[in-house]
């Protein structure tokens, strides 16, 4: 099945790719390698999902922020691959970011968010490496963003 279809049977939704505000590439392919830029959170309407984790969302709310950004994550890969998720080999790593309070100690289970979003996509193509982070800020006041990288064909 490709991954089209199956992002379709799930019910996902693609977002629109968006082009980087500062001086860097959204995505870049060096030999068979995939890198792509952290992407924030943001909703299907496109507005960021902002705030501190630990104080203004949850766990759970902050794991759907991170589901947003392999959403997204998707959508550029697609955008670099010509339109064709079929040359995706493998998701190599994610790195998470979370914008949490200084006692949140629950990283791991927010970046699930994205890592479930692209284990269940890409099947067993998507198990990867990954690192889930706490910052004290996030570009935009975002709560949540992840990095990817992937094996391409």
């Amino acid at each position: 099945m490709s991954i089209d279809v199956k992002l379709k049977e799930m019910g996902l939704v693609l977002p629109k790719t968006t082009d980087p505000v500062g001086s860097y590439v959204a995505t870049k392919i060096s030999g068979n390698l995939l890198y792509i830029s952290g992407q924030i959170s943001m909703d299907a309407e496109g507005q960021l999902i902002k705030g501190k984790v630990g104080k203004d969302l949850n766990t759970e709310q902050a794991y759907k922020a991170a589901q947003r950004c392999a959403l997204n994550i998707i959508a550029q890969a697609k955008k670099a691959c010509s339109n064709d998720l079929s040359k995706i080999k493998s998701c190599i790593k994610l790195t998470g970011f979370v914008n949490s309070t200084n006692d949140f100690i629950e990283q791991p289970k927010v970046i699930n968010g994205a890592s479930d979003l692209i284990k269940d996509v890409f099947g067993d193509n998507g198990t990867h490496t990954r690192a889930a982070v706490s910052t004290n800020s996030l570009p935009l006041g975002v709560a949540v963003e992840v990095d990817a990288i992937f094996e391409i064909i």
